[in-house]
């Protein structure tokens, strides 16, 4: 690595996985949510469109905190992308940054789409007031990973994958 290379900031890019189970399990519990109710991917998959862009996601972040009047709350998303892999449901959320609790509201609301109770068109809404829902609808940290941390010159586009094996039935 280059003398001044700094891990955080010469970074161009991060990936997140969340990870959904759809069955109960107790070895992997402390690494996935439990979302009993039946969750319509299809419909996931139509909201997870309104996230991608640059856009400002003052509404999804943790307010508050040291310096965060002066913090900007526009960030560029470049993927976002739900998958099964068995009784799981994974996202992968991919951009330039993330602002504290970002990720977990976002996939809180994809949830709630999916189980039915938001409809997908009211995730632009959601983006566009200043709306205490996403705060409310916050997933729990248990399924959330840092997957992968981009640089300059490496290459992107990685198909998602569970961060932790398993049993399938």
């Amino acid at each position: 690595m280059p003398h001044r290379f700094h891990a955080r900031h010469d970074a161009v890019a991060r990936r997140y996985l969340y990870q959904i189970a759809r069955r109960r399990t107790a070895f992997a519990k402390a690494f996935v949510w439990w979302v009993k109710e039946p969750i319509d991917l299809s419909r996931m998959r139509q909201a997870a469109g309104a996230f991608v862009g640059f856009k400002d996601f003052e509404t999804f972040a943790e307010s508050g905190g040291a310096g965060s009047a002066d913090k900007s709350t526009h960030v560029l998303v470049d993927r976002l992308d739900i998958e099964e892999s068995g009784d799981l449901v994974l996202v992968g959320i991919e951009g330039s940054h993330f602002l504290w609790k970002m990720v977990r509201r976002i996939v809180g609301v994809l949830v709630e789409v999916g189980r039915g109770t938001l409809e997908p068109q009211a995730v632009t809404s959601l983006l566009e007031s200043s709306s205490g829902e996403p705060a409310r609808l916050t997933a729990p940290p248990s399924g959330l990973f840092l997957e992968r941390v981009y640089y300059k010159g490496d290459a992107r586009g990685a198909p998602i994958a569970p961060a932790t094996p398993i049993r399938q039935r």
